[in-house]
């Protein structure tokens, strides 16, 4: 589901302060981020690398879970990264959320994992009303997963959809001061930037690894307005196909929805 409402971690997670503790985790990358969210505030989290998703994440979430005095039972939801990101990780992740559900009975979100990484540029001391967030995870084949955000006085606004794109192109569509939140290749999109002329900031490192965090946060305020996922239905954003369904000379994502006329405004509910 899309997420309604990119506002600052502490208000989505005060808007659920009733709706039963919900456990977030992304597997989009070589990082498993988790984390618990019980009561309005986050009560655990754990980031973890990883060679395999599937052997760790078990582990890592009955910890979790064990340190809260939790049993999966007792979750309400569980919010899973949709991507894009990892194929493989993904597939994990929704494999085993889905697993939970069925096992739990909890409800389960699925939420885009670049809007994660925007609600975590909210909380840079530099974010300010009118300045853009670039959120951008590494795609290989030379290009990024990125999607284009505008500060507001109360959250986001996305102006893009999430694209696949080479790091340059991505670059050339920034025309202000821009907050980077991504994994290293933010690093390479400020040098490019700066090359331009442009003003960037680039988030902490540790605030991407604890995205689990913000999937968790923007879980809870789903399922406190009432929206879930059907876990029948609910897949991976890919963005690009994987290579194994990949039709040959199949057209990329790219400036068609890299567009301000694209706007979603999700500073309101």
């Amino acid at each position: 589901m899309t997420s309604r409402g990119l506002f600052r971690a502490d208000r989505l997670l005060a808007e659920a302060s009733s709706t039963g503790p919900v456990l977030g985790l992304d597997t989009g990358s070589t990082i498993a981020s988790i984390a618990l969210a019980v009561d309005g505030r986050i009560v655990g989290q754990a980031v973890r690398p990883v060679t395999s998703h599937g052997a760790a994440l078990p582990g890592a979430v009955a910890q979790l879970l064990d340190e809260a005095n939790l049993r999966p039972a007792d979750l309400a939801a569980i919010a899973v990264g949709t991507g894009p990101g990892s194929f493989t990780g993904l597939r994990i992740g929704l494999s085993y959320a889905k697993g939970l559900v069925f096992a739990s009975r909890a409800k389960i979100v699925g939420v885009p994992s670049l809007d994660a990484l925007a609600i975590a540029a909210l909380e840079c001391h530099a974010a300010r009303p009118e300045m853009r967030v670039c959120a951008l995870t590494d795609a290989r084949k030379n290009e990024v997963y990125a999607a284009l955000y505008e500060i507001v006085a109360d959250g986001l606004e996305k102006i893009s959809q999430d694209v696949v794109m080479p790091l340059v192109q991505v670059i050339s569509h920034l025309d202000r001061h821009t907050i980077l939140a991504g994994d290293y290749q933010a690093n390479d999109a400020a040098a490019l930037a700066g090359e331009k002329g442009l003003e960037t900031t680039v988030l902490e490192l540790s605030a991407i690894e604890s995205r689990g965090r913000y999937i968790a946060a923007l879980g809870a305020a789903a399922i406190a307005r009432g929206k879930s996922d059907s876990a029948d239905t609910l897949e991976p954003l890919y963005v690009r196909p994987p290579d194994a369904i990949a039709a040959p000379g199949q057209p990329k994502l790219t400036e068609g929805v890299w567009s301000a006329e694209r706007k979603n405004s999700f500073s309101s509910i």
